[in-house]
């Protein structure tokens, strides 16, 4: 074997260097996961700009670190594997850690960040330089340590108390975001003043840098050519029966994977009947001809960012019948209006009880929220309706670098069909740039 055709063989991409458009090494076997060559090559021909990863993760960890000196905190410490990777970029079997939380990130008021790892797979992290100490012991759920929790927690508390002691000195004030009781109650007995963690990542995740925008845009192209794909298999195959849920489903998951995206966190498709009452998961049901389709992608995609998009499709040869087109229509005024009113400065209060009104027939079953954040995955803020606002819960105002998924569900009480439509903004200087760029269905707009 020759030594050119190994270190080609070596490559991810054989026609570059040591490092691929995002920085990121250039080597099959590298431990970092990252987007695919068909990714790569749809964003190249797409003209999109790739982010330079090692500025986002610098970035990002600045601006947490300075988010605690801003609180006079000591440290921030994290279970939540989206936490984990926005301060570390690091993952590590991200849904299995969700419910058994043996991963932990302590970063302190000094910049200084320790990483707890799964014991046997320390190396997920060493690729990147602003994690400081690599640590184990972060695991005290119960089918792990059982009835000896308590004593774990203790043992694990003990490693925080002489990092913080290191690194904030007299400063106890610890903000985490999640936790299980022993942890707690170890950190708590030692004489750390548990604070709010939640609210330090949602505040510092919510203003996306310019890099992290950047990543984005490649997600979001890489949902949407996954999402022409599910829909033209929808297209191809439904009219000729025996095509599922489920099997629409499943191409929207195959695309994502095959662009390096991780997962999608629902199961969000319905179809004609099913999607009245809107939020029911797709299953075995059988689509048939001349029948809406719709979805919520929800997907984890490319460098972790979720990108979230919803359409509704009428497939088939016939017509929509006149009250789909007409909630279709009421759908898209929805969302257009709501979009038409974000720029810096305007406030959450303004948003929930400003903008276009549902009908009275769409009242009942509207969806939970006009907007909401999203970065990693769902993100502050919220923007409710009327009904749902609580004063104090958000006192903001919009800033550049915000992005929002505007909502529109439009569902008849007692009706046979529902209209699910979503695209995701950012907030500019001036207003507001939407992102998604994915087509609304003919049809249903009565074309």
């Amino acid at each position: 074997m020759s030594q050119s055709y190994a270190q080609t063989r070596r490559k991810i991409d054989p026609t570059r260097g040591d490092t691929l458009g995002d920085g990121t090494p250039n080597d099959n076997d590298r431990v970092e996961i990252g987007p695919t060559q068909l990714a790569f090559g749809e964003w190249a021909q797409a003209g999109l700009v790739l982010p330079d990863l090692a500025k986002m993760r610098d970035e990002r960890w600045r601006k947490l670190t300075q988010a605690l000196v801003d609180r006079d905190y000591g440290a921030l410490l994290m279970f939540d594997p989206l936490n984990i990777r926005y301060a570390t970029d690091t993952t590590n079997m991200q849904l299995w850690n969700t419910h058994n939380p043996f991963r932990a990130c302590l970063l302190c008021a000094d910049g200084h960040m320790v990483m707890w790892e799964y014991k046997n797979s320390p190396f997920l992290v060493t690729f990147n330089p602003l994690v400081k100490e690599l640590r184990s012991g972060a695991t005290f759920f119960y089918n792990s340590t059982g009835d000896r929790g308590a004593q774990a927690a203790a043992a694990f508390a003990a490693q925080v108390d002489e990092i913080v002691r290191a690194h904030a000195g007299t400063n106890r004030r610890l903000a985490v975001d999640k936790i299980m009781v022993h942890g707690l109650r170890a950190l708590e007995t030692i004489g750390f003043e548990v604070m709010e963690g939640e609210e330090v990542t949602e505040r510092t995740r919510a203003i996306k840098t310019a890099d992290e925008i950047l990543a984005m845009r490649c997600g979001h192209h890489a949902c949407e050519s996954a999402i022409a794909e599910m829909e033209a298999f929808t297209r191809q195959n439904v009219p000729g029966g025996g095509i599922s849920e489920d099997a629409i489903w499943a191409e929207l998951h195959r695309g994502n994977i095959a662009r390096g995206g991780e997962w999608i966190e629902t199961r969000l498709l319905a179809s004609g009947p099913r999607t009245n009452p809107w939020f029911q998961e797709c299953g075995p049901r059988i689509v048939q001809n001349n029948e809406i389709v719709a979805f919520d992608t929800d997907m984890i995609g490319a460098y972790g960012f979720c990108i979230d998009i919803s359409r509704t499709w009428w497939v088939g040869d016939g017509k929509p019948s006149p009250a789909m087109i007409s909630a279709f229509g009421h759908a898209m005024d929805h969302i257009a209006d709501h979009q038409a009113r974000l720029k810096p400065g305007v406030s959450i209060k303004e948003l929930v009880f400003g903008g276009h009104k549902l009908d009275d027939q769409y009242w009942a079953q509207k969806y939970s929220c006009k907007m909401h954040g999203v970065g990693l995955c769902d993100e502050w803020p919220y923007v409710n309706y009327s009904d749902g606002w609580m004063d104090g819960a958000f006192d903001a105002v919009l800033e550049p670098g915000m992005v929002l998924c505007t909502e529109a569900l439009v569902s008849p009480e007692g009706g046979d069909f529902s209209i699910k439509l979503e695209d995701q903004v950012v907030i500019t200087e001036t207003g507001c740039e939407n992102l998604t760029r994915y087509p609304f269905d003919e049809r249903l707009l009565g074309q």
